[in-house]
């Protein structure tokens, strides 16, 4: 009976597989195509993987990944107990979410301005200004950062006492850490950040806006009801990427624009892997606060896409 059973799977399964190859055949230039992304993500994405394991042992380099001893949830537990644990999750979090509502919406306000824009060689300067400092490499900006925040030359230190202003030490100064970093990555983000939204726009129906006009709809209102809904679900999928990667701040930046004053403020959970890892060689445990890192980034993006789902129609899966 048994065998007759799985007789009569593999006769169901046969004609599917014979399908699905009828269609990579048919289509193997797509295929072909989709080759080197496809080993692009095996090689450096999912092999890697591999080595998570080590965050679970205490891993020696000449004994290698197999031969290294189990220690389980040992590093993790040691982490979750340290005392810079609160420290480093709170500075990691205040970056993030004070960068999320800095420079979320400003991308979407300047393409508002860029689409009412109606002269062509005007919208072109502002916008390829906007767009420049995205090309304008991490150790160049810090560079950039340090000479105009610098307390004896500094252009920015000089104009605020040019206004009578007493200047804070900005770049030793922990309460201005954050405040550095973010607005300096929105003047380098922002513009860049406006071309989805750009792309987005391109797509309302101009129909739209003709009858709005008719009915008295002035430009504000024009803004409100027919761009800003159009845009929605674009403005809906980048918040949920944005949020899936709220504990993702990048280490490059901060350990430029890092010292040994404001640490206070700047050392995050990256720039912790960072020193633990490839300075003290700590493999096991600096593996092991990275995979809490990303798991706790996949579980927010996973919850954020589920909220997403049901409160509207827009959602990555």
């Amino acid at each position: 009976m048994k065998e007759n059973s799985h007789t009569s799977e593999l006769a169901r399964f046969s004609p599917l597989r014979k399908s699905l190859f009828r269609r990579m055949l048919k289509n193997w230039e797509l295929y072909l195509f989709m080759t080197p992304a496809l080993l692009y993500f095996l090689v450096f994405q999912y092999g890697p993987m591999y080595g998570v394991q080590i965050a679970f042992k205490n891993f020696i380099p000449s004994k290698g990944i197999t031969g290294s001893e189990w220690v389980g949830f040992d590093h993790f537990v040691r982490f979750f107990n340290s005392y810079y644990f609160w420290d480093l999750l709170w500075n990691t979090l205040s970056i993030s979410f004070y960068e999320l509502a800095i420079g979320f919406p400003l991308p979407i306000l300047l393409a508002l301005a860029f689409n009412e824009l109606r002269n062509g060689f005007f919208k072109k300067t502002v916008q390829t200004i906007t767009y420049a400092p995205h090309f304008i490499s991490v150790v160049v900006m810090a560079g950039m950062i340090i000479t105009f925040l610098s307390p004896s030359t500094g252009m920015i230190v000089r104009i605020v006492e040019g206004l009578g202003i007493e200047p804070a030490i900005f770049l030793t100064d922990p309460r201005w850490f954050k405040t550095v970093y973010v607005l300096s990555g929105v003047w380098q983000s922002t513009g860049w950040g406006t071309i989805i939204y750009l792309a987005a726009l391109a797509g309302v129906d101009p129909q739209l806006h003709e009858a709005a006009i008719v009915d008295g709809a002035s430009r504000f209102k024009r803004i409100i009801h027919i761009n800003i809904p159009t845009i929605i679900p674009t403005i809906t999928i980048l918040l949920i990427l944005n949020m899936g990667n709220i504990l993702g701040v990048g280490y490059e930046k901060i350990l430029l624009l890092q010292n040994s004053l404001n640490m206070e403020a700047s050392d995050v959970i990256s720039t912790f892997v960072y020193r633990t890892g490839l300075i003290s060689a700590q493999y096991s445990f600096s593996t092991a606060v990275g995979l809490f890192n990303s798991v706790i980034n996949a579980l927010l993006l996973i919850t954020v896409n589920k909220i997403a789902k049901r409160t509207s129609d827009t959602s990555l899966w």
